[in-house]
């Protein structure tokens, strides 16, 4: 990565959202938003993964070897998840950074009472993963998602480059304009791993006790939180 010191501001965010947005083939347009990030902010900018696939990760390798990727282990992830985490660490040129939150599922159990996640998931994902991320984003000047704006309608504003004003920094998502041809092209075509649950209907993929399989048409995230008034972690909100 090349060193180097910038201030994180609005104005530099937007005017790189403005920049980027007229580029019209998907994969340049993502690996010139991560270049920017990497050339502007150095070790201080990372990508975060859920593990879904390792299609950021993968662009993110191109464009800026050995950057920071956070991926955060909450303790209820799928085992897929976990081996998906350790495949695309061991296959890409990636820094991995594991998160874990303040307490174990155990601990949290013994403080909030068992399944948290069904009586408040909103709770037990601040303790689990917004929380963490924001320990974890705290040396950091830029960070990175893979969220697509046809993902859902919540997500249909996403802009190429935005300033995260909870956290202080800028927010790059490389993939906002992609669409799902785009993603599963790139993904044949660089042999880029791709957790196993994608093949059994697992079309967006968290935590195991709130994540189940969508049905063809569904909204890819309507697998998330099923039957609870509930559509983000907050990681992205």
């Amino acid at each position: 990565m090349t060193a180097a010191v910038v201030r994180p501001t609005p104005e530099l965010a937007a005017e790189a959202d403005a920049r980027f947005g007229g580029i019209a083939d998907p994969v340049e347009q993502a690996l010139a938003v991560l270049t920017w990030a990497g050339d502007t902010f150095g070790e201080a900018f990372a990508i975060t993964s859920s593990m879904a696939d390792g299609l950021l990760a993968h662009l993110a390798g191109r464009a800026v070897p050995g950057v920071n990727v956070v991926f955060l282990d909450t303790g209820y992830h799928f085992a897929e998840t976990i081996g998906t985490r350790d495949w695309i660490t061991s296959a890409l040129p990636i820094t991995l950074h594991n998160i874990l939150p303040a307490r174990t599922v155990a601990e949290q159990d013994a403080e909030h009472g068992p399944a948290l996640h069904e009586r408040d998931p909103d709770l037990c994902c601040a303790l689990r993963k917004v929380q963490p991320l924001a320990a974890a984003l705290a040396g950091y000047s830029a960070w990175g998602s893979g969220v697509r704006r046809d993902e859902a309608a919540s997500r249909a504003g996403t802009l190429l480059v935005d300033w995260d004003a909870k956290r202080g920094m800028v927010k790059v998502n490389p993939l906002a304009a992609w669409t799902q041809d785009d993603v599963d092209a790139y993904i044949a075509e660089h042999q880029v791993p791709v957790n196993p649950l994608q093949e059994i209907g697992y079309a967006s993929i968290g935590c195991e006790p709130c994540t189940r399989p969508v049905a063809p048409g569904e909204d890819p995230r309507a697998g998330r939180w099923a039957g609870k008034n509930k559509v983000e972690c907050g990681l992205h909100t």
